[in-house]
């Protein structure tokens, strides 16, 4: 079974250009119609049917930075389980983050200052995960888990913005 890099015919890094990998989704897309199979035999139409399924889910997890980067962990053997607790540290800030954003009610200033403070982590986030992610050969332990931790703390930040 491939995975879906290797199914968009892409490299396995965390930075990839969004237009190049719309091309390739919609490339392959194009050609994996069933449209383009009617005459086909039934094995094949099926298979043309599961390709394109793939080619679209794959496209789904890489236009997503998150379900990027957990791609990238899991193919290094490093999971993040759904019900995961975060770091003390972490929910410590998100908390921080839910009260500052409850004493802005209705103050659009502070909202937009905090949302610019949010994203802004986030892109912090992105540059840790492409540092870790983007390297040839092996990546050693520490890496992976900064890595790791950027991606926990992206989910969190995801969840609030």
């Amino acid at each position: 079974m491939s995975d879906a890099f290797e199914t968009l015919g892409v490299s396995r890094r965390f930075t990839l250009n969004p237009q190049e990998l719309e091309q390739r989704h919609r490339d392959l897309s194009r050609a994996l119609h069933p449209d383009r199979h009617v005459s086909a035999a039934p094995a094949e139409r099926r298979v043309a049917m599961e390709r394109a399924i793939a080619v679209n889910d794959a496209f789904r997890t890489l236009r997503d930075p998150l379900a990027r980067a957990l791609a990238l962990l899991k193919l290094r053997g490093v999971t993040i389980e759904e019900g995961e607790r975060a770091s003390p540290a972490l929910l410590m800030e998100i908390m921080e983050l839910r009260e500052e954003l409850e004493s802005a009610r209705g103050k659009s200033e502070k909202i937009a200052r905090l949302r610019g403070d949010v994203s802004a982590h986030i892109e912090r986030e992105h540059r840790a995960l492409a540092d870790a992610l983007d390297r040839d050969g092996e990546v050693d332990k520490t890496t992976l888990a900064r890595a790791r931790e950027a991606a926990v703390k992206l989910k969190y930040l995801r969840r609030f913005e």
